[in-house]
């Protein structure tokens, strides 16, 4: 009678057991189907699948569908006033066609476009491209030298490359606004640099940080050290509103940044890397043409465009010279930059120079 009993007893608390079980589950089910839609709003945002990895990963294929097999990739940004056509994209491409060495980068080059009609053009051109949005911010018209836009533009793009570097690519940021005319890996430096970096103003020594640098061309390897640099740079805008992104490196660089974070940084030579600002001595070996100190698109274009054809009709070998004054009237002017147009023929001025006494007028 006893175990029967307890039996009993055993059965009715496995049914018991079941009854609540059941009732906690019904309760459970309940609450999920009818849970408040802020509950669930938390409950996503603690999902690690949000709209950032997102676009992280796109610009994750966009990076491996430009890159050479070292991880490297070269960059520029393009806008609506670039994307013109028979604008400063067109001569940029042509530049690389046209060059010595370089029509195989074409391949390696990934487009950052910062409004849809410029990542249209980007894609009918059959080329590599990533559409970078912010929020709030027309970047697709011309954004003048120091404008408000430009400066914001200027830091937009900082931010972009980090990113870039904490995905592991190396990568050639380069202006839009150069030519390349030879191959540039071959005049860097292979004495394990983690920066190498264009310069208004070159003192002969390339590891002298008092060169004078312009951020509108430079080779950067991904390394702990770099992304640390442009950390900084990025947070150092908000102490230095209405100074574009150039000149807070610039500060960083007299203030020790470089050295404190052990980085080894090489002052490209303007021999090879040359631009409007010092010009190179020798068309034989210069790699890159950049229209710094010079204002508007109108003008860039127009200089970068008798740069190139000069530079095609010599084959690379004309060393002229001319007098300065017609060509620095014409930039005084906004008509050109530094080039000028003789009887004779398109002349590119290697040996201008742009004194320290008019920098009113000089614009990297």
């Amino acid at each position: 009678m006893v175990g029967t009993l307890n039996l009993s007893e055993n059965a009715a608390g496995r049914v018991a057991m079941l009854m609540a079980s059941s009732v906690a589950i019904s309760l459970i089910l309940y609450s999920l189907l009818w849970m408040p839609s802020s509950s669930i709003d938390f409950f996503r945002l603690q999902q690690p699948q949000n709209a950032t990895v997102v676009s992280e990963d796109e610009l994750e294929k966009a990076l491996k569908g430009a890159s050479m097999d070292n991880r490297t990739v070269i960059i520029s940004v393009l806008n609506k006033a670039y994307a013109k056509e028979n604008g400063m994209l067109d001569l940029f491409l042509r530049s690389f066609r046209q060059g010595e060495d370089t029509e195989f980068l074409l391949k390696h080059l990934l487009l950052v476009a910062v409004d849809q009609e410029s990542f249209e053009r980007c894609k009918l051109l059959g080329l590599h491209c990533y559409k970078l949005v912010t929020d709030g911010v027309d970047f697709s018209k011309e954004e003048l030298y120091m404008s408000t836009d430009f400066i914001k533009m200027m830091w937009r793009r900082t931010l972009f490359l980090g990113d870039v570097l904490r995905h592991g690519y190396n990568f050639i940021f380069t202006d839009m606004d150069i030519l390349w005319l030879r191959n540039p890996f071959v005049k860097f430096g292979h004495e394990g640099e983690d920066l190498q970096i264009s310069c208004d103003w070159y003192n002969g020594r390339p590891f002298d940080h008092s060169n004078t640098i312009n951020t509108g061309f430079y080779f950067v390897t991904s390394n702990n050290k770099t992304m640390t640099l442009f950390d900084w740079w990025y947070k150092s805008r908000n102490e230095t509103a209405a100074i574009k992104e150039q000149d807070v490196l610039a500060k960083m660089k007299s203030m020790g940044a470089f050295q404190r974070l052990g980085m080894k940084v090489r002052f490209l030579d303007t021999m090879y890397f040359s631009g409007f600002c010092k010009t190179s001595q020798d068309f034989r070996k210069v790699c890159t043409v950049h229209a710094n100190c010079c204002r508007s698109v109108k003008a860039k274009l127009a200089d970068l465009t008798a740069s190139l054809e000069v530079w095609k009709r010599s084959n690379g070998i004309a060393n002229s010279q001319m007098a300065s004054a017609p060509c620095m009237q014409k930039f005084v002017e906004g008509e050109h930059c530094c080039i000028a147009i003789s009887a004779d023929d398109l002349i590119l001025l290697f040996s201008w120079t742009v004194k320290r006494n008019s920098a009113k007028h000089v614009i990297p």
